[in-house]
Parts: structure tokens; sequence; C-alpha cells
């Protein structure tokens, strides 16, 4: 088995595995029981969704089209309610 992506949560680590499986690709969710003994303590790299070695390129190319490392930016009214005040309606 070989990590095709690193998960920041098991939100992210599912949605991966949801992918790589409706492509059919044979997938793993590694670490994912590790979570509960951490408690509401963010715990990062411990998660990690992994396939074998003979799908991993395909695999890749999923995993780079659901594009899950680019944040979304906010705009400008956006920001300005981050901050408190109201949103321009």
């Amino acid at each position: 088995m070989r990590v095709v992506y690193e998960a920041a949560g098991i939100i992210d680590a599912h949605l991966v595995r949801h992918a790589l499986e409706a492509a059919d690709i044979p997938v793993f969710v590694k670490g994912e029981a590790l979570l509960g003994g951490m408690g509401e303590l963010p715990m990062f790299g411990l998660v990690q969704v992994c396939v074998p070695e003979a799908a991993w390129m395909q695999a890749r190319e999923v995993v780079d089209a659901l594009d899950l490392g680019n944040p979304v930016s906010l705009e400008d009214d956006q920001v300005d309610w981050l901050d408190g005040a109201a949103p321009a309606v």
C-alpha cells in the first residue's frame, strides 16, 4: 500500500476514500481509529489514505481532481463579516 493523501482530519480522509471507491480503486484509511484517543485536540498527519502500488497513479489523478488543498479565498465583504461587522445585504 502507498499513501496517496495525508488528511487533515477524518472528514477529508473519507471524502477522498469515497472518490477513490467511486473510481473503483481499492482504498484503506490508515490511522482513523487513532483520532478518538486524542479527544478534542487537533492532530495532523495521523490519517492517511492508502491505495495499492499498482493503482497509485490513477488514485493520484483522482485526488488531484478533488482540489482539496486550495483554500477558498474570501471576498472583502466576507472578511468584514468575520471581523464582527454585519454582512452587506
